[in-house]
């Protein structure tokens, strides 16, 4: 390159993963550049790569579905149903949900805040019951629950026994949050993706094949909304 200068993808992030084989770099569902190492000192051969490939990444960037904010007007989906957010600043609740739509009350600009905290209420009592009949059936104790908003995992369970969950999943339909609870769960036991693990899985959610397609196929969509 010219004058030995990298001209590096604006808005670059770099992972190091350790289980990674090869550097990599992909376009993850909030269209952000991620480029993933298996090492450090992979750094200055990752970015020179980085920086060969501006016009992939820009393609794909433009590739990527519109996002829907949480605003007055919008429609989002909820458990996999469709609501409509409308407005009623007298209401006197911030958020009230009847027959298909979602009222927000207060200031229109606050409706995604809103929103938001109140569908990270419903993923919290949805996760916290399908946590604990997972856990109860396999004779465990229902672990301690952390929602975030991870942009490549749906969940994780930590080396001290708790779970990560992403509270977007209260957008798909309830096999779907419910089979990343006992995905989870299962690796209480199993730290790990063999055969007993998935023997786990398949114990207590037998049709857990269904919603992890689902995910497959239209999980990268969740990540337009808000």
């Amino acid at each position: 390159m010219s004058g030995g200068t990298l001209q590096i993808p604006e808005g670059l992030t770099v992972q190091i993963n350790r289980r990674a084989r090869r550097i990599s770099l992909r376009v993850n569902a909030k269209g952000e550049a991620v480029l993933v190492l298996p090492d450090e000192k992979y750094r200055a051969e990752g970015l020179r790569f980085a920086a060969t490939k501006k016009g992939w990444i820009t393609k794909h960037q433009q590739q990527q579905p519109d996002r829907v904010p949480f605003a007055i007007g919008n429609s989002i989906p909820v458990r996999g149903t469709l609501y409509h957010i409308d407005h009623d600043p007298d209401a006197r609740d911030p958020v009230a949900v009847d027959e298909g739509t979602i009222t927000v009350s207060g200031w229109p600009a606050s409706a995604d805040r809103w929103v938001q905290a109140w569908l990270k209420q419903q993923a919290a009592a949805d996760y916290k019951a399908a946590v604990t009949e997972y856990s109860q059936a396999l004779g465990l104790p229902a672990p301690p629950i952390t929602l975030r908003d991870p942009k490549t995992r749906w969940g994780s369970c930590s080396s001290r026994k708790t779970l990560s969950l992403s509270w977007r999943l209260i957008l798909a339909p309830p096999q779907v949050l419910n089979y990343v609870a006992a995905h989870e769960v299962c690796h209480l036991l199993e730290m790990n993706h063999s055969a007993r693990f998935w023997s786990l899985v398949g114990k207590i959610s037998p049709d857990y094949h269904k919603p992890e397609a689902w995910l497959k196929q239209h999980g990268r969509d969740l990540h337009r909304y808000g």
